[in-house]
């Protein structure tokens, strides 16, 4: 069972370390023969100075990125995962490039073995944020500046600044033509199952070009695609339909007082709390530059991918929602399933299918993550809603295996009234494949 720890302040501490070892990949310096640049081929110690001129200079621009993405654009959402793994992606790539610590990402090209890393890596996460979010300029120029100044300002640091333009500008190029902003909409002709905007909203298809978009490690966006939802003759559907009825409804249901904390507790624990976690494992493991790189992009890179995989599904089957099967259900060929007029679920519904879950996507992706870096099925994680503790303080909760943090999301989503349970379960696995994926092909180590 989880352990709730009353708080005030949001923190999601994730312990994580431990790499997925590999063979050194021969890599080319700009300048330098290829048998010059193997020969110096090995993982750089971490150079001896002040913390903030280490591993501190990548939690800095995360929270940079979450003032930019989240709070200046106001993308807090399914779309805001993307932009965070273009930032640290560039990042990685970035650091790594110098220390050699790890594989580069769908590159080749290494930097100077004596340039400071922290300059490369501040530097190419301002120019992935002020290439797609310009509008915040005067804060990121502000703290690329203060980065700057924390770092003697020499030779090193110059050759970190160029490197970093180079590694961010590898990310945008890789990611031009990728399919964003595409003009794609979910037209499908209204019937019994079929996807519809629902109340109170009635909101459209929420960036349907995200089931399209090019994904940053899999082939494709279909690559994990499972097999449809269970009919809704099934009696599978039958038994689902019943337990979000009781269960998800927002007045008069059969949950707890617990399953309806837990309901509200992950119907506010998204993208912001997700790096506020990562943020905080780098400073309480004290990691390295080299491991915190690849800590952020591990995550964010393999979330991302989870969710354009997610929206694949949802585009391809558009599954109605509890919602509007449960006022609707005289009409879904099911003679065990009745409508209720007036239904409303404890959270408001998403503007998109249900089938399957995104929350629990991207909590089976993390949680994977951390389950094979930590070892032991182990995520030590804190989390904290403020949702759960209105009209009090947050609560915060402690998750010390991964099986415990996935079911409780799982369970929430039906008892928040916005999901079938086999959305959930789907999702769940969906999310532990691909990031099984993507520590199988990148994020090698040279150590």
């Amino acid at each position: 069972m989880h352990k709730r720890i009353l708080g005030l302040a949001l923190v999601v501490s994730v312990a994580l370390f431990g790499t997925a070892l590999g063979a050194p990949t021969i890599r080319t310096t700009e300048g330098v023969p290829a048998e010059v640049a193997h020969q110096r081929d090995e993982c750089i110690p971490p150079r001896s100075a002040p913390p903030a001129l280490d591993p501190g200079v990548i939690a800095d621009w995360n929270a940079t990125a979450v003032a930019t993405i989240a709070t200046d654009a106001g993308k807090g959402n399914a779309e805001g995962l993307l932009w965070f793994s273009f930032v640290h992606a560039a990042v990685y790539n970035a650091v790594v490039g110098i220390t050699r610590c790890y594989e580069l990402y769908e590159w080749d090209n290494l930097g100077p073995r004596g340039a400071y890393p922290e300059a490369a890596a501040a530097t190419a996460a301002h120019r992935v944020l002020l290439k797609y979010f310009p509008a915040s300029q005067a804060r990121l120029d502000s703290d690329l500046a203060a980065s700057l100044a924390q770092i003697p300002d020499d030779r090193a640091r110059r050759q970190g600044v160029r490197y970093g333009e180079r590694a961010a500008g590898r990310i945008i190029k890789l990611r031009s033509n990728d399919g964003r902003f595409a003009d794609i909409s979910f037209d499908v002709p209204l019937a019994p199952g079929v996807w519809r905007p629902t109340p109170p909203g009635f909101a459209p298809f929420f960036d349907p070009w995200l089931s399209q978009v090019q994904p940053l490690m899999l082939k494709s966006p279909s690559q994990f695609r499972p097999g449809p939802q269970p009919k809704m003759t099934s009696k599978t559907y039958e038994k689902e339909f019943e337990e979000v009825r009781d269960y998800g409804v927002k007045t008069g249901s059969s949950r707890t007082p617990t399953q309806t904390e837990t309901a509200l507790f992950f119907s506010d624990t998204g993208i912001v709390p997700l790096q506020a976690s990562l943020r905080d494992l780098v400073t309480r493991r004290n990691l390295d530059i080299s491991r915190s790189a690849r800590l952020f992009a591990a995550v964010d890179m393999s979330v991302a991918d989870g969710i354009i995989a997610i929206w694949d599904a949802k585009f391809h089957y558009g599954f109605w929602r509890p919602v509007t099967a449960i006022q609707l259900a005289n009409d879904d060929g099911n003679p065990e399933t009745d409508a209720v007029s007036g239904w409303d679920p404890l959270v408001i519904t998403p503007p998109y299918p249900d089938y399957p879950s995104g929350l629990t996507a991207t909590v089976g992706a993390l949680s994977r993550v951390l389950s094979r870096e930590f070892g032991h099925s182990r995520v030590d994680l804190n989390i904290t809603s403020v949702a759960a503790g209105l009209p009090g303080p947050p609560i915060t909760r402690h998750y010390e295996f991964a099986a415990e943090l996935n079911q409780d999301v799982i369970d929430a989503r039906v008892w928040s009234g916005i999901h079938f349970r086999t959305a959930d379960v789907v999702g769940s696995a969906m999310g532990r494949k691909v990031a099984n994926w993507a520590l199988d092909h990148y994020f090698k180590s040279n150590r």
